[in-house]
């Protein structure tokens, strides 16, 4: 390095006169800590779980509500509209406190509280200060006994679902899923993961005060709280604070899924565009199968993180994508293996063409020891990092319990993904990844896109 340079350059950094510098060898992973907790179900129904991890001065909360639609499939049903206005009101108030009481004891106590809604539940996500437990469960409980959904606050957050619903409609990742979602499961109630805006501007605020009272039911519903707290203790004190929250009836669980089955690709038109959605799905396994740690290891040499194939091929090696991902989606009754990647109007067929090249060539060249051992470290290592914190542990718990799972599956899992051998993953790839087994939908261009796809053949063209 001459006197006029101030700095060495990376590939300077990276090597010595004899050649590069060997990389250090990667540590040894680490098994998840052991866990205070204790796991219960009061008197009411409701399921709680506490986890003492006291890294810092904090509690993160997290209530699963089961929040599916009770109607028939097809039967017109604006379930998902009230449920919607009912998530984004939920929290403006009650018969004692405002909207602006709420955030402001919660504020005091370092503290939040919000409420979203899918078609398989409603969720309370919330956090404070350890010593601001019992305020949280205070507003918690009034929330959920006593909630008001004041008439002004009601029509404020309908005119502005309205407008951003028919915002959401126009972009084209929201199309792709909406497009998918039919596909897989027809009229089914999980199929509607957004209601119509004409179906939310009828909503009125007796039908989410009749929906709350029906549906907004501690049976079947599961808190956890994690944190800096003493598990037995923070159990009576969640007891003690939702007694009053009662209903008769149980929660409505999402119905079993139809299940997924391999056909052609839905060209889906979509005038002008410059850029296309490639959604593909197949079925899958739940986590409590046996296959599930090869699976898992399969889906990740397949496109589930950015080392993988398919990013190495229609990313790094062809410039099709900015990005490409392959993942499992859980619901209670089972699971789906889903692909997406966006390209280019002029790539796209190529990009198709590459996937299911991929999905073939994963089940007729397994993957290597070391492929292998590359995504068995990122699976390890990436399960760790993300229930590392208060709120990641809490957010993965809740989930588990939402398809029957309890923490004893996530201390354990490290040790079921350590046991998995190539072998096993080259039939988890050999029986989940076979390109017969997906159908999807292709969001683009129609006119542009439709003589290459024909000639590719697998896509429905319109």
């Amino acid at each position: 390095m001459t006197s006029a340079q101030t700095h060495r350059t990376a590939e300077e950094i990276g090597r010595t006169e004899i050649g590069p510098r060997p990389l250090p060898e990667l540590g040894s992973q680490k098994v998840a800590a052991e866990l205070s907790t204790v796991d219960t179900t009061l008197p009411n129904g409701l399921r709680v779980i506490a986890v003492q991890r006291a890294t810092v001065p904090m509690v993160e909360v997290r209530l699963r509500v089961p929040f599916a639609d009770p109607a028939r499939p097809g039967s017109g049903s604006t379930h998902a509209a009230q449920a919607e206005i009912l998530a984004n009101t939920v929290l403006t108030g009650t018969a004692t406190r405002s909207r602006v009481a709420i955030d402001t004891e919660l504020a005091l106590v370092g503290g939040e509280l919000d409420a979203v809604v899918d078609p398989e539940r409603l969720s309370f996500t919330g956090n404070a200060l350890a010593t601001g437990f019992g305020t949280v469960l205070d507003v918690l409980r009034d929330v959920l006994t006593d909630a008001a959904y004041p008439a002004e606050e009601v029509e404020r957050e309908r005119g502005r679902l309205v407008e951003r619903i028919t915002i959401a409609r126009s972009q084209p990742n929201v199309i792709a899923r909406e497009a998918l979602q039919r596909v897989l499961y027809g009229d089914h109630p999980y199929a509607k993961e957004m209601p119509e805006a004409d179906e939310v501007a009828a909503v009125s605020r007796d039908d989410v005060l009749a929906l709350h009272r029906k549906a907004l039911l501690p049976k079947g519903s599961t808190l956890v709280v994690v944190g800096d707290v003493e598990p037995a203790e923070a159990v009576a004190q969640i007891g003690a604070a939702l007694e009053s929250w009662q209903g008769e009836d149980e929660a409505v669980q999402l119905p079993p899924l139809p299940p997924v089955k391999g056909g052609d690709v839905l060209l889906v038109h979509r005038a002008g565009a410059v850029q296309s959605q490639i959604r593909l799905a197949a079925q899958a396994i739940p986590r409590t199968d046996e296959r599930y740690p090869a699976l898992q290891l399969a889906n990740l040499v397949f496109g589930g993180f950015f080392s993988s194939r398919l990013v190495e091929n229609i990313r790094e090696d062809k410039g099709y994508t900015y990005g490409a991902r392959s993942h499992p989606e859980f619901t209670i009754h089972g699971a789906t293996l889903l692909i997406d990647a966006d390209t280019a109007s002029e790539v796209t067929p190529a990009a198709l063409l590459e996937t299911r090249y991929e999905l073939a060539r994963l089940g007729m060249v397994p993957p290597s020891q070391s492929e292998v051992d590359v995504a068995r470290r990122y699976a390890i290592g990436s399960l760790l990092t993300s229930t590392s914190s208060q709120g990641g542990l809490a957010s993965f718990l809740v989930n588990l319990a939402g398809l029957g799972l309890d923490i004893d599956w996530l201390v354990t899992h490290p040790q079921r993904l350590e046991a998995v051998t190539p072998e096993q993953v080259a039939a988890a790839a050999l029986e989940f990844f076979a390109p017969a087994n997906f159908t999807g939908v292709l969001v683009g261009d129609a006119e542009q896109l439709a003589p290459k796809l024909r000639a590719l053949g697998g896509v429905q063209v319109p």
